[in-house]
């Protein structure tokens, strides 16, 4: 259900912007019947869209988490701005289609993507800085917050990430949310718990037992579920006690 409100509303999106550029005739469209101007428009959101939710779990994942904002927020403009660009040169453009046609197309992407991306990231921000102030000083009970009300009273155990989503792992059970783990571990940063994998936080409180297998360190949950502790994060995690 979580999964198709999420679809639901990315539906709503593009289908909301490409009424509101057909309408406005934005982009030399004007002259266009109204429903080819909704096709162009709803497409191109639609390729737009469905481009930032595969860019942003890459863009704004451990991989690149001391990288500036800035750099990841033209880094994620330019790799939206690849497939809309294909899009309007190669569907919606019927004349030439030389290199320098394409560089053009690219750049006015470019400065859409930059100010569309921007937006997004300052709108995040004002959001994390305005749940963080509403919400309780401790950090677990803040992020268990996000879950159904039956997970409000657990004891968390873990998080992993799974695409675009995190898989959260409590006393009470599983469950999924829409959120970056990055940001779960900058939510989680007072909670007596720290990351051990590029995919993985834990609870210290929540580690059973550890196993070897092949020469990698496996932490045991409560409910039996194994977290591999990753080369880069051994030192950490041995420091933190959970390792031999």
């Amino acid at each position: 259900m979580r999964i198709a409100r999420d679809v639901f509303r990315f539906c709503a999106v593009v289908l909301g912007l490409g009424l509101i550029f057909a309408w406005l005739g934005v982009y030399d469209t004007a002259d266009l019947p109204f429903g080819m101007r909704l096709l162009f428009w709803t497409t191109t959101m639609a390729v737009g869209g469905g481009a930032a939710v595969l860019v942003a779990p890459f863009v704004w994942g451990p991989r690149f988490e001391n990288v500036a904002a800035i750099f990841k927020i033209a880094m994620a403009a330019a790799l939206i701005s690849i497939p809309v660009t294909l899009l309007l040169v190669y569907v919606f453009h019927s004349g030439p289609r030389g290199v320098t046609k394409i560089v053009v197309q690219f750049t006015y992407v470019m400065v859409i993507s930059l100010i569309v991306t921007t937006a997004g990231y300052v709108h995040h921000l004002l959001t994390d800085e305005g749940d963080s102030a509403a919400s309780p000083q401790d950090p677990v009970r803040r992020f268990l917050d996000r879950l159904p009300v039956k997970f409000r009273t657990a004891e968390l155990y873990a998080i992993s990430s799974e695409d675009h989503y995190l898989r959260v792992y409590t006393s009470l059970g599983e469950d999924l949310i829409l959120m970056r783990l990055a940001d779960a571990v900058r939510e989680l940063a007072g909670a007596d718990g720290l990351q051990v994998h590029r995919s993985w936080w834990v609870a210290k409180a929540a580690i059973r037992d550890e196993k070897r297998v092949d020469g990698r360190s496996l932490l045991i949950l409560p409910d039996g579920t194994e977290v591999p502790v990753s080369r880069s994060y051994r030192a950490r995690a041995r420091d933190a006690g959970l390792v031999r």
